[in-house]
């Protein structure tokens, strides 16, 4: 290794890797390079390794530091026992990053379907060839979960052992019963939320309105549309994350506060379009999804638009975002793309690694029931259900939540 020490408290290297677009097509000769970034401490070179699967789709592997106060909030405590792999996944950061849409529709969303958690793992057994290691540790956050959840469905022998933190997808189920369990769970937040609130209930209601006029619009010109707006929803399966609406629910919607800040908060922006593009296609084991979220909104959301949604993609925001506009039709193609099995149960009931799974009993984005009925099929799962934590405990806990999962696997605590 040719160790770096420009970060205080942290040695870090470099992996870039030419490897196949389609690891299953040997006829198709394309190539993409994928980077990951390794992460020591200056006496913990010699410890095993944990590679990192971050959060998603479309987004890159978190910038480590241990100071002011330490990002992500788990790294000090990943580090007390591994050296890492910060993996950005295919398509994001530094790995053949795709930004803008190249070529015709058709040819570009064909590249998007080589972008998903099938072939991730694919990558990560490259780079885990690449260091020379019979076996390693992997954290998986949200979609990270599900591609932890793919890669013991087909290279459980390179796993020593498996952490989720709010990722053990649905196995065998389709998008429409994802999403709407999503629904059930953001209508019990939004009422929750109105009732620690209750004058927002009103001012939520007065913005849908004057969005309806066309009158709610971002720095750059945006409109809001009510679907937009009400997608702040996502806000409330964070930690910390009603109060964010809240104050932003005190500006007027005139003031350059309110603007800046809704764009800020809004998910999907321009940054990351993949996160938009192919969200749906994670939830996708086997199915066409076709706008599901759209399709699945439940008809009391249709009627009262206070309550707010989350992680749904509305395929009208392909219209109104000015970033998202380019990547319309593209966006089409793939809702109606024919997504091959991501999970095999069978191969998941013989897994013998050692799994722990913080499952969040309130979580707004990955269903606690399925996420249960999953952990149920591996033989050496241990599932923690807290409502201690959101969707982001793993950062949000400053280590705990990880903590708490290396001791379960390791039968060093009961559930």
């Amino acid at each position: 290794m040719t160790w770096n020490r420009n970060i205080p408290g942290l040695l870090t290297d470099d992996i870039r890797l030419r490897v196949p677009l389609d690891h299953n097509s040997p006829e198709d000769l394309r190539t993409i390079e994928v980077y990951a970034r390794l992460v020591a401490t200056p006496d913990g070179t010699d410890k095993p390794y944990l590679i990192f699967l971050q959060g998603g789709p479309g987004c890159e592997s978190p910038r480590p530091t241990l100071h002011d106060p330490g990002f992500p909030g788990w790294l000090a405590r990943a580090l007390q026992d591994y050296q890492l792999v910060l993996l950005d996944q295919r398509g994001t950061g530094l790995s053949s990053p795709v930004s803008e849409p190249v070529g015709d529709a058709a040819s570009q969303a064909e590249y998007l379907t080589h972008l998903r958690a099938d072939e991730i793992v694919e990558d990560c057994e490259d780079i885990r060839r690449h260091l020379g290691i019979q076996t390693w540790a992997a954290l998986g956050q949200s979609f990270g979960g599900f591609t932890l959840l793919r890669y013991l469905s087909t290279y459980p022998e390179s796993l020593s052992a498996g952490y989720f933190t709010g990722g053990l997808s649905a196995v065998g189920r389709s998008a429409d019963e994802i999403y709407t369990a999503c629904y059930n769970q953001l209508r019990t937040k939004s009422l929750k939320y109105y009732k620690r609130f209750p004058e927002d209930r009103e001012r939520f209601a007065a913005l849908v309105r004057l969005a309806e006029n066309g009158e709610i619009t971002t720095p750059n010109g945006d409109l809001v549309t009510p679907s937009r707006l009400r997608s702040l929803g996502h806000l409330l399966g964070m930690s910390g994350g009603a109060e964010k609406l809240h104050y932003l629910l005190e500006y007027p919607h005139t003031s350059r506060y309110f603007r800046h800040d809704l764009a800020d908060l809004l998910p999907y922006g321009g940054r990351n379009p993949l996160y938009a593009v192919i969200h749906e296609s994670s939830y996708a084991d086997g199915v066409v999804t076709d706008w599901a979220a759209a399709r699945m909104l439940p008809e009391d959301f249709r009627e009262d638009p206070t309550l707010l949604t989350g992680e749904h993609v509305m395929p009208e925001w392909f219209d109104t975002d000015q970033e998202l506009r380019p990547w319309k039709e593209v966006a089409n193609l793939i809702a109606n793309h024919p997504w091959p099995k991501l999970y095999d149960p069978d191969v998941l009931r013989t897994a013998k690694v050692p799994c722990a799974a913080a499952v969040y009993h309130d979580d707004a984005y990955v269903p606690r029931d399925f996420s249960l009925e999953t952990a149920a099929l591996l033989p050496d799962m241990h599932a923690w259900v807290t409502t201690e934590y959101e969707h982001n405990g793993s950062n949000a806990s400053g280590g705990a939540v990880l903590d708490r999962l290396i001791k379960l696997a390791r039968g060093e605590i009961a559930r």
